[in-house]
């Protein structure tokens, strides 16, 4: 934003300076003229006085002309002060009509200067004055009347134009200084207007900003009150931004931005504003609603024209909306407490799918209560390593035996509880903990894994679950080649449960850390296989060891055969790849003698044992050795 000087105090000082400079040439030359027409008509000794004073005045022009106005100013006036008193001297005294100029060199010291200047020339003036008087009565000086003539009309004359003149200026000087300050008023006043303007509104889409939409609303409530009607604040968040911004650049934007917001203003009724909240983020205040149906049909139409096609740049950009909202006086009546359940109401709306509108619920708050909870407690708890790692057994369907460990993440509770990942891995994503959390679960599981096989179980090996925030920042390879030196476990020992979603990732940073820790001897397990894209292509580009069934295929088995097909399909889908298929949530034995039917190779659920601490899935697997067996 253009910075704008609204007190431009070195400009008007070179100007004053200038103009100065102006008068004091000016006079010079007026008064010089003045006495040079009263030169030709004087005799004696007023004639010297008057070529003494017409060469001062010369000399004070000369120095102005060479920007010595200061000193040109106190010598013009103090010659034309000494000029006076000369001439009233040898006249008639303080009868003179010289002393009629006095008035003018007055003047003439507040146009030339400033209060030293004028205190200066008043105080010789006065002086001369005093002086005079004194020397007249004491008979130092005679006074001389003299007898009129056509040139004493003249000297009066050439007083008065001089004296004119001067005051002529003065005024004119007055006038342009009162229209320049009105300038310099106006100029103000629309800078402040100006300002005014900025800080209530939005520089980008010159929309009212959250400053001037909280008085917006107290504005609007006030008059749904006295009508006995309601006020709505529809919070509404657009969908997929980020990529216009990523994709065309922040100008194309911006350029978007207003091209949204200036269609939705077009299309709002009289009691319907639209204020930008920030970012892609914008709040419509709706007043005088009736019924619910209202908020609804205002609502549809909102998320029809933020899914309206705008070119922007030779492009054509198309993106949703999500809004949430809240009523006054029902959910409150401060704008602030509306905005943020609101809001609350709009990131609900995006849960459920985006491109839709959801009322806040009390519960909402229950859930982001419980949520900011969780999360302030989370932190300290991983960094004081207060989580555990459990383990479930995989069971190979052909021995019977454990031939695999699963390690899982649990989050107990001073009171005996238990928190499970479900409700705190998204809150760890969210918050950047999921880097330093998942690679202690690594290093714990490998180090387990290493003990067990020191222990006889050679052939044992564990599965760790990856989340698609473990590879944002590009360190997952590292951090799981660090694993496996410091626990020394095999990296053949080591698998790593994949969701379909992480390899459908599009930006190939994914892939190329996978391939990277495939280097290091790492095998890989498709996890929840048939709940997400289920692309086939990703499992014959993508070399996995294992496909996991999920437990939602597998809990109807042996009871219900609508998922028969289904599976057999997963199944041998896998054998062709050349994968192990393991069959998740066996949870009875019906369940197991069809799977096993069905050729799957491993088990794994509560059929054999749920997730356990270290301790009771290491007497687990002691019980299957061969010692304890014979």
């Amino acid at each position: 934003m253009q910075v704008i000087n609204l007190f431009p105090s070195t400009v008007n000082i070179t100007d004053l300076l200038s103009i100065r400079r102006q008068r004091v040439i000016q006079i010079s030359v007026v008064t010089g003229c003045g006495l040079f027409a009263s030169l030709l008509a004087a005799r004696g000794i007023t004639f010297d006085i008057f070529l003494v004073g017409i060469l001062s005045l010369l000399l004070s022009a000369v120095l102005a002309y060479k920007r010595y106005v200061a000193t040109s100013s106190y010598l013009l006036l103090s010659a034309m002060s000494s000029m006076l008193f000369a001439l009233s001297a040898t006249g008639a005294g303080v009868f003179d009509i010289a002393m009629l100029g006095y008035p003018g060199v007055i003047i003439f010291a507040a146009l030339l200067g400033g209060v030293a200047l004028f205190g200066t020339v008043l105080s010789l003036v006065l002086l001369q004055c005093i002086g005079l008087t004194w020397l007249i009565m004491h008979g130092v000086v005679a006074p001389h009347p003299p007898v009129l003539s056509w040139s004493h009309l003249l000297f009066v004359i050439v007083i008065f134009v001089v004296t004119g003149f001067s005051v002529f200026v003065l005024v004119q000087d007055i006038r342009r200084l009162m229209a320049s300050l009105h300038r310099e008023y106006t100029k103000v006043e629309q800078n402040r207007a100006h300002i005014q303007h900025l800080a209530h509104h939005d520089p980008l889409t010159n929309l009212p900003n959250r400053v001037m939409g909280e008085r917006l609303f107290n504005e609007k409530l006030r008059e749904s009150e006295e009508s006995g009607l309601q006020l709505a604040v529809l919070f509404i968040d657009l969908d997929n931004f980020k990529p216009v911004n990523d994709a065309l650049g922040h100008a194309a934007g911006d350029r978007f931005l207003q091209k949204i917001s200036q269609t939705i203003t077009d299309n709002l009724s009289a009691n319907e504003c639209l204020i930008r909240f920030g970012g892609d983020e914008f709040i419509v205040l709706a007043a005088q609603i009736k019924t619910r149906s209202q908020i609804e049909n205002l609502c549809q139409n909102l998320i029809q024209w933020c899914s309206s096609e705008f070119e922007v740049l030779q492009t054509k950009i198309v993106v949703s909306g999500s809004i949430g909202v809240a009523q006054a006086p029902y959910d409150g009546v401060k704008f602030k407490q509306l905005c943020r359940k609101a809001d609350i109401a709009m990131y609900e709306a995006k849960r459920n799918g985006r491109n839709r509108f959801e009322f806040y619920d009390v519960r909402f708050d229950e859930e982001s209560d419980e949520k900011f909870s969780l999360i302030q407690r989370l932190r300290p708890a991983v960094q004081a390593n207060a989580l555990a790692v459990y383990y479930q057994p995989l069971i190979d369907l052909k021995t019977g035996n454990i031939c695999a460990l699963e390690a899982l993440l649990r989050w107990p509770q001073e009171d005996g509880s238990m928190i499970f990942p479900d409700r705190f891995i998204p809150l760890a994503e969210s918050s950047g903990l999921i880097d330093t959390l998942g690679a202690w679960v690594l290093n714990q599981a490998c180090m387990f894994c290493a003990k067990q096989q020191q222990n006889g179980n050679s052939e044992l090996s564990i599965a760790v679950n990856l989340s698609f925030a473990q590879f944002k920042d590009g360190n997952l390879p590292q951090i799981v080649k660090g694993a496996l030196e410091t626990s020394q476990l095999a990296p053949e020992h080591l698998e790593l449960e994949l969701t379909e979603s992480i390899l459908a990732d599009d930006n190939g940073n994914v892939i190329q850390q996978l391939e990277q820790i495939k280097s290091l001897g790492v095998t890989f397990a498709i996890d929840d296989f048939g709940t997400g894209y289920s692309n086939l292509n990703y499992l014959r580009t993508f070399s996995a060891q294992k496909l996991k069934i999920d437990r939602i295929f597998i809990n109807t088995l042996g009871f219900d055969e609508k998922d028969v097909p289904l599976v057999t399909a997963i199944i041998s889908i896998a054998e062709s790849l050349g994968m192990a298929t393991v069959a998740e949530g066996i949870e009875n034995e019906a369940a197991l003698k069809k799977i096993t039917e069905m050729g799957c190779d491993i088990g794994q659920g509560y059929y054999w044992s749920k997730p356990v601490p270290a301790e009771q899935i290491e007497r687990l697997i002691e019980a299957q050795s061969p010692t304890n067996q014979r």
